[in-house]
């Protein structure tokens, strides 16, 4: 199993095109293997962090999935919604694995 955590800085003026975007690819990780744990956006403090949070089986199926950006068109259209609004600034990912307590 492989998480993907994904971190956005956004522009806080623009959150709901970010809502938009996330929920698309909420929808896409499911229709494409993963599990998506949802989007995580700001509260209190930093008004400019959001972070999300999805999980595939493996790394093969993570790859099959990441092999579909820039070719599958409902990826580039969710894509679009990002680069239109301009609602996210940068992202980074990093990948990680659970650790469970046994028992």
């Amino acid at each position: 199993m492989i998480t993907c955590v994904v971190r956005y800085v956004i522009d806080p003026a623009k959150i709901e095109a970010f809502e938009r975007f996330g929920h698309r690819w909420i929808e896409l990780v499911g229709a494409h293997g993963g599990i998506h744990h949802g989007y995580f956006l700001p509260s209190e403090g930093a008004s400019d962090e959001a972070l999300a949070l999805f999980t595939f089986p493996g790394l093969a199926e993570y790859e099959r999935y990441r092999d579909l950006f820039g070719k599958d068109p409902e990826f580039i259209e969710a894509n679009r919604i990002r680069d239109e609004s301009g609602c996210v600034l940068r992202f980074d990912r990093t990948f990680m694995r659970p650790l469970r307590l046994e028992g």
